[in-house]
């Protein structure tokens, strides 16, 4: 396994037999037999900060237990080759876009220097996201010399709104692939190869979201400033205008005027994202010295500190405007926090309204929803529980886990 950051002792699959049961764990170890002998990379723009890093640097070491070598390479670029993909992104996303004539073009090169940069040996490929989606052209190279692996195209946007030239610019290069793998039904689109659901997961055994004493969740607040006497609202996010966090201060504001509440916004940036720091900028402006608004520009590292907030806090906000799915919800509902969240992208998939959380469409909605938890704490307590349980069913690492080795093993028979 290679991984371009540090991690805490990999977990093994039998790590998690208290979490899902030896029958699951063994249903994993047999259909990882049947693969037995073939390798894999991951690929993908960073190491460090957002969701598909963190999902990588916990399943890659889970795929090598099961006996599937598998290595993980991040590319690189230079700054303005990420602000295109960054523009690239938002506008899948379905927000306008302005390129430059050469953006196409320096998109194009980025990827070849990849490509030249990097080995493709193993059997089966899988790119995450459109940063390093033209390493497909490695395909042709392999091909030539007789190594016929199977690509796959991991897509962890919300691509139901897409702009038109930026996908269209990308789409051939999708089509190339053998299959692409979509984190909801509403982003999938008219493709020629085959596509398949693929639910983003947490790792219940990380720093992020493993059981925590409760006197260091109590010594985190009180580090951070957070008085736990008080009802605790809490979004954990990149410090990114679609995660909305100004929309969050604005809600705050409302339900302010009926309990007197904190917010918590903790969250950092990406190596591929060149936008936080104007983002948190914005956020600090919006926020205008209120003594109850802790914002927290956290460094990479700080799963624990993320897992403490999330424990001591009285309900999760997660207010995105788009999302590709948004695990920071799966994990507030891992630890029976009741959340508030916006129906936007795959979170419906995680929060079913007034079951699991609570959905929201607008900031007075969101606002609304919080009044009405904070009103009636047994019914929040109640959509915790649920939403934990909706959690281990559909949304713990074992599960994706089980998903690549399914998909290598239809890949593999299809070709065979």
């Amino acid at each position: 396994m290679e991984a371009a950051t540090g991690a805490t002792r990999a977990q093994r699959l039998d790590d998690y037999v208290t979490e899902v049961g030896q029958p699951e764990v063994a249903e994993i170890r047999e259909l990882a037999a049947r693969l037995r002998g073939s390798r894999l990379k991951m690929v993908n723009s960073t190491a460090v900060g957002g969701g598909v890093a963190e999902i990588l640097n916990r399943l890659v070491p889970l795929l090598e237990d099961a006996g599937i070598p598998t290595k993980w390479e991040v590319i690189t670029g230079g700054e303005e080759f990420f602000a295109v993909t960054k523009a690239f992104h938002n506008a899948l996303h379905g927000a306008p876009y302005e390129g430059r004539p050469h953006w196409f073009d320096l998109f194009l090169a980025t990827n070849e220097e990849n490509r030249k940069r990097m080995q493709f040996d193993e059997d089966l490929v899988v790119i995450h996201d459109p940063q390093p989606m033209g390493l497909i052209h490695a395909r042709d190279g392999a091909a030539r010399e007789g190594k016929a692996a199977h690509w796959v195209w991991r897509c962890h946007i919300d691509l139901s709104h897409a702009h038109r030239d930026v996908w269209e610019f990308l789409r051939p290069f999708v089509e190339r692939y053998d299959a692409s793998l979509f984190s909801s039904p509403a982003f999938t689109q008219g493709l020629s190869i085959p596509q398949f659901l693929f639910f983003p997961t947490i790792d219940p055994l990380a720093d992020k979201n493993k059981p925590l004493p409760p006197e260091y969740v109590e010594e985190v607040m009180q580090r951070f400033g957070i008085d736990t006497s008080r009802p605790v609202l809490t979004q954990i996010s990149r410090f990114d205008r679609l995660k909305d966090p100004v929309g969050v201060i604005q809600a705050y504001r409302i339900v302010k005027k009926y309990h007197d509440c904190q917010l918590v916004l903790a969250g950092g940036g990406a190596t591929d994202d060149p936008e936080g720091a104007a983002v948190l900028q914005e956020v600090k402006e919006a926020a205008a010295g209120d003594p109850d608004i802790r914002i927290l520009d956290l460094p990479p590292w700080s799963h624990t500190e993320i897992n403490a907030l999330q424990r001591g806090s009285t309900i999760v906000i997660q207010k995105s405007l788009r999302e590709g799915f948004g695990l920071t919800v799966s994990e507030a509902l891992w630890k029976r926090k009741p959340v508030v969240a916006s129906a936007v992208g795959g979170i419906p998939s995680q929060v079913i309204h007034k079951l699991t959380g609570m959905l929201v469409h607008s900031v007075p909605g969101c606002a609304y929803q919080i009044r009405f938890l904070l009103s009636n704490p047994d019914f929040a307590r109640q959509v915790g529980e649920y939403g934990h349980e909706h959690v281990k069913e559909n949304f713990l690492i074992t599960a994706n886990l089980k998903r690549y080795l399914l998909l290598f093993l239809i890949l593999r028979r299809q070709r065979g």
